[in-house]
């Protein structure tokens, strides 16, 4: 008889997964110069591309997350593996703006069928109730680790050699997340009993479009994309703007990594005793005081490294609450679609931080605009999440306990 991994086998694969998955889309912010002046582009172009990448991951997210969880996790991962790794080998052999933007929508589809959306079903539908929570946040932390580790990997390879170059390494990297694809079979196959339902693909996302607390965290989500996205991809462009060294940019993405690390583990910790949704607002008011302080407060190194350290405490501390929000509302059965449904904003957001920093860099010369409008965004979201109501959903209120 074949031996089914453990739940924690599960998990590592998982975490490892996104590590590759979102560690080497943290790296693209490397790319925006020497990409632009080799190939005598604006940066709009490099920033467009990126844009339509994160919408397209955004719009694959929830089909991704649905045959996900209709079909099993295996082949939307062995699908997105190729489309990552294509885009990217794209993108190293790219001659024109029109062949980035490719690139970025080929990747944009494979970042889908490789991360969040195609893991967290999985995962959720394995792991007891009362460890859910934990699980998810250990494969966050997994996606934290990743983005530590890319920008030192990335950057040294690039350093040494060129952007051509470090792209097909990457591509290479990319494919290594087929054979980590085969553990998730143990979550799609061996459910834990409470996270069966016989409820269908059309009933859940009705339910969830008509739920208030769900839209209000789908709006919120925009937000994260909005700030994730303009910091990701036009810091390193902005501080090397300011006179500093490249690898400032470099060292500044590799420790809000790190920070991310902790900031993950400490957000799904502080939403197993406190409400997620304050908690989410907290995160978000937090966010638009940091932005607040980059425009304000003299720019030194040492003050770039602070800035990095605050705002990779907040990073992707706003994960494991979603998805614990959305396991909260509706039981963990649809989470992949859902959790793709929300994150769907996020990549909006992400298409708009992206674009609009290349914009605003391009009509006024200045990061400035793209940094204030990360403030009045920030407040928005903060004032959103408060009215959630962090509750089973009628449906699963009235339905017995696991």
């Amino acid at each position: 008889m074949r031996r089914v991994p453990t739940v924690s086998l599960l998990i590592a694969c998982a975490a490892i997964m996104l590590a590759i998955n979102m560690g080497i889309r943290q790296t693209f912010g490397l790319y925006m110069k020497p990409i632009s002046q080799d190939l005598d582009l604006d940066r709009q172009v490099f920033s467009f591309a990126m844009a339509i990448m994160n919408l397209v991951w955004g719009v694959a997210g929830p089909f991704a997350g649905a045959v996900a969880d209709k079909f099993g996790s295996l082949r939307v991962v062995l699908g997105g593996t190729a489309f990552y790794a294509g885009g990217l080998a794209l993108m190293a052999t790219a001659s024109s703006g029109n062949q980035l933007v490719l690139a970025g929508s080929l990747v944009g589809i494979g970042i889908a069928g490789t991360g969040f959306s195609a893991v967290f079903g999985a995962v959720a539908r394995a792991a007891a109730p009362e460890r859910r929570a934990s699980a998810l946040g250990l494969v966050t932390m997994g996606s934290a680790i990743g983005q530590f580790m890319a920008l030192p990997y990335a950057h040294v390879i690039l350093e040494a050699t060129d952007w051509t170059s470090t792209l097909w390494v990457m591509a290479i990297t990319a494919a290594l997340i087929a054979p980590l694809g085969f553990a998730l079979t143990s979550g799609d196959s061996n459910a834990h009993p409470g996270a069966h339902s016989d409820q269908r693909v059309g009933a859940a996302l009705s339910e969830a479009l008509r739920y208030p607390s769900f839209l209000l965290l789908t709006a919120g989500f925009f937000v994260c994309g909005f700030h994730l996205a303009g910091i990701g991809v036009h810091l390193p462009a902005f501080l090397a703007d300011k006179g500093f060294g490249p690898g400032l940019g470099a060292l500044a993405l590799t420790i809000i990594g790190a920070a991310n690390i902790l900031g993950t583990w400490a957000f799904g910790r502080i939403g197993d005793i406190a409400p997620k949704h304050l908690t989410l607002a907290a995160l978000y008011f937090a966010r638009a005081l940091i932005f607040l302080a980059l425009i304000y407060l003299p720019l030194t190194e040492t003050a770039v490294l602070i800035y990095a350290f605050l705002i990779g405490l907040l990073w992707l501390g706003t994960v494991p609450l979603t998805s614990g929000l959305i396991v909260t509302f509706f039981g963990p059965r649809w989470l992949s679609m859902l959790y793709g449904v929300v994150f769907f904003s996020h990549q909006v957001g992400s298409f708009m931080g992206a674009w609009l920093g290349g914009w605003f860099y391009d009509t006024t010369n200045s990061y400035d605009l793209l940094w204030w409008a990360s403030v009045a965004v920030g407040m928005i979201a903060a004032l959103l999440h408060l009215p959630i109501r962090e509750g089973p959903a009628p449906r699963l209120a009235a339905a017995p306990a696991e």
